[in-house]
């Protein structure tokens, strides 16, 4: 049952199956989550690993944690984790990953999923071999706005997708925010919040452009300071996508066809409204406050493909991961950025 301990098939918290989470790096991203878990259905937040007892130790006593690791290998190796949440920077994605993987726990791990596309298909492979659930923690596809949208267009409200505009964008310090310039670190616009838009554009359009066309000032250290990726398909439609470390956007969405189009409130990536806008008729603007701070619904996406014995989510499916870490290669490339432990 895909790395579901037997203890999980208790009931507990109504008729969901408890399932026991593990959280391995302490960092904002990782306290995010556990806020997050807060409100998911059926989740426990059994453990933490952290490289330090200090850090361990502080992130157990802030969120009740009964499990605090002083080692990745640790968390990985506890009997009492059914699914370990990634929480570490881009470039320990693949090994953290592969060591839980291969310990027989599931896995969601942030995005970016890894630092390539030949990192993605070995942790994919890694799941695989092991028969674990994996998926890319990929939040915003799982939001109610989100959702909404993609409905409306499956629908066929707005016709046929013609085009997708979406941007994040922030102006970040140096000093602030060191590791979003250090190419070692995986730096740059690209992977830290350019994922988003294109993942949007990937969930409406696909995986599979047939043409890549890219723009990028790289900062004084190397890395991607802003960006645009414009995505072309075999049917006409186009994608255009913005990301930035340097520069604030206004951080919005608009799914456009033929009859209509949608708009996902600011900032799309959490966006808590979604307008349906059609000729001749009232914008139609769904308000859908988030329950918890939004993790939580990834979250219960995984326990649910989990519950039901499912090694990945067709919401995120892995091979689409594999294909959208291959489009920010080809980004990358035509910049000329590779991270040095490429």
């Amino acid at each position: 049952m895909t790395g579901l301990n037997r203890s999980v098939l208790s009931n507990d918290q109504g008729n969901a199956a408890v399932i026991r989470w593990g959280i391995l790096g302490t960092g904002n991203i990782a306290r995010q989550f556990a806020e997050g878990l807060k409100s998911a259905r059926g989740a426990v937040l059994q453990a933490v690993g952290s490289r330090t007892a200090a850090t361990a130790e502080d992130f157990g006593t802030l969120f009740g944690i009964p499990h605090c690791h002083v080692s990745y290998e640790a968390l990985a190796a506890d009997p009492e984790v059914d699914v370990v949440y990634i929480a570490t920077p881009h470039p320990l994605h693949k090994d953290n990953s592969m060591l839980c993987l291969n310990a027989g726990k599931a896995v969601l791990c942030e995005k970016p999923f890894t630092i390539n596309r030949c990192e993605a298909e070995e942790v994919v492979a890694c799941a695989r071999r092991n028969n674990r659930f994996l998926m890319e923690a990929m939040w915003t596809r799982f939001l109610p706005a989100v959702l909404q949208a993609h409905r409306w267009v499956w629908e066929g409200l707005i016709g046929k997708v013609r085009m997708i505009r979406a941007d994040f964008g922030f102006r970040a310090g140096y000093e602030e925010e060191p590791r979003l310039f250090e190419l070692e670190m995986g730096g740059g616009g690209l992977l830290d919040v350019g994922i988003y838009p294109i993942s949007l554009a990937a969930m409406v359009l696909g995986v599979h452009p047939v043409k890549v066309t890219t723009l990028a000032t790289l900062g004084p250290t190397g890395v991607d300071d802003q960006s645009v990726v414009a995505l072309q398909y075999e049917n006409g439609a186009l994608a255009l996508t913005a990301s930035a470390i340097r520069t604030e956007t206004p951080q919005d969405a608009h799914i456009i066809g033929e009859k209509g189009f949608i708009t996902l409130h600011v900032p799309f990536w959490r966006a808590e409204a979604v307008t349906l806008t059609l000729p001749g008729r009232d914008p139609e603007t769904h308000h859908l406050p988030l329950k918890g701070n939004g993790y939580n619904y990834e979250a219960e996406a995984v326990m649910d493909c989990m519950r039901s014995g499912e090694t990945e989510c067709d919401a995120m499916a892995l091979d689409d991961t594999i294909a959208l870490m291959g489009i920010l290669d080809t980004a990358r490339a035509q910049w000329g950025l590779r991270y040095p432990m490429e």
